[in-house]
């Protein structure tokens, strides 16, 4: 439920989602990737004792 509601809320989800759909997967393989990744971060961020710090898309340009 936590990917299916941040693949909305956050662009950096969304576009990870959409680079799996693009590799062919379906709905529910990208979400499951997609969880998977969250899972890694929460994790990593548990692990480390550290607060998480969003990551711009490679996709997307930022203004000037």
């Amino acid at each position: 439920l936590s990917a299916f509601a941040c693949m909305n809320a956050d662009p950096a989800s969304r576009t990870y989602y959409d680079r799996q759909r693009a590799r062919g997967k379906t709905h529910t393989q990208a979400l499951l990737r997609l969880a998977r990744q969250r899972t890694s971060v929460l994790f990593a961020m548990l692990r480390d004792g550290t607060f998480y710090e969003p990551r711009t898309p490679k996709d997307v340009e930022l203004a000037a």
